[in-house]
């Protein structure tokens, strides 16, 4: 078992379209970020967190919060409220 909240997989299949990633745009930005994110070793850069906790509630891994938080600074999203609001109507 993961020790990490767990988002939605992309590529599960849903009503409308077939995947979620049916929904971004081949030339989106956001696959840029994912791509760059996943590439990086997270622990060599010294984030805290990458290795989880075996008690308590799970954390979201510090790689969804940076794809997040870089999409907030390239759409000039600066509030984290604002950032959240935007997470959870943009399918990006």
């Amino acid at each position: 078992m993961r020790r990490f909240v767990e988002g939605v997989d992309r590529s599960q299949t849903t009503l409308f379209p077939e995947s979620l990633d049916d929904w971004v745009d081949e030339n989106n930005p956001v696959r840029v970020i994912d791509a760059f994110v996943e590439a990086l070793d997270l622990r060599a850069l010294g984030f805290d967190g990458v290795v989880p906790e075996a008690t308590g509630r799970p954390s979201y891994h510090p790689a969804v919060l940076l794809k997040l938080y870089i999409y907030g600074y390239l759409n000039r999203v600066q509030s984290s409220r604002r950032l959240e609001r935007e997470a959870g109507r943009n399918v990006e």
